[in-house]
């Protein structure tokens, strides 16, 4: 009985890391689109939200299954309750990177976004998806408090793309719808540091049985 039980969590483990990586590719191929001018890349976005919609389903069923059948206890039924959480905050990222996807080839080709710390920003995002998928992978918790400590660079980075935007739109009014595009991608980059956090905050729930949101 507990032999099957540790191989179905271990399968639960392997795809949500699965779909923690789909949700890496979409995010990287938005970013890459935007900041190589490169829309063909885009491609790549929406066939991985796609899959990460599929996996999500996968996941669902899975953690239905073990908890009607196997009556987990204790970490085990953290362990899949955090599961549930988390695939919803990751269906989130993948719907938010074929946002910006879908965003980009209104803001290809002007320039501006290196007048901003837009990249800079998009950088972050990525690098914190990819750590609290890390952190995860490999239970840990010191990682996924970083991740949550974090978002706090990501929020900064949002107001000073604001700011910037605001005086380039005093500027030069002409290009303002150009530059509302660019702050709607901000804000989508914002909601994945938001939920990279969510999924970071799970981890430690995992580990350690207590929730920030909780506390």
């Amino acid at each position: 009985m507990r032999g099957n039980l540790d191989s179905q969590l271990e399968i639960l483990n392997i795809e949500l890391i699965k779909m923690g990586a789909l949700c890496e590719e979409a995010i990287m191929a938005a970013v890459s689109g935007m900041l190589d001018n490169d829309i063909k890349k885009l491609d790549k976005v929406f066939s991985s939200d796609s899959d990460i919609d599929k996996i999500e389903q996968d996941i669902e069923h899975l953690c239905t299954k073990l908890i009607l059948q196997q009556q987990p206890v204790a970490k085990d039924l953290r362990q899949i309750t955090a599961a549930l959480k988390m695939i919803s905050d990751m269906e989130r990222i993948g719907d938010q990177a074929s946002d910006i996807a879908e965003m980009v080839p209104y803001v290809i080709g002007n320039g501006t976004q290196s007048e901003t710390h837009i990249g800079k920003m998009a950088k972050e995002v990525i690098r914190m998806t990819n750590e609290s998928i890390d952190s995860f992978v490999k239970k840990d918790l010191s990682l996924a408090k970083k991740v949550i400590k974090d978002d706090d660079i990501v929020d900064e980075l949002f107001l000073q793309i604001k700011k910037e935007l605001i005086n380039l739109v005093q500027q030069d009014n002409s290009n303002g719808e150009y530059y509302m595009d660019l702050l709607m991608i901000a804000k989508y980059l914002e909601r994945i540091g938001d939920h990279t956090t969510n999924i970071a905050e799970w981890v430690e729930y995992t580990i350690t049985g207590k929730h920030q949101s909780y506390e």
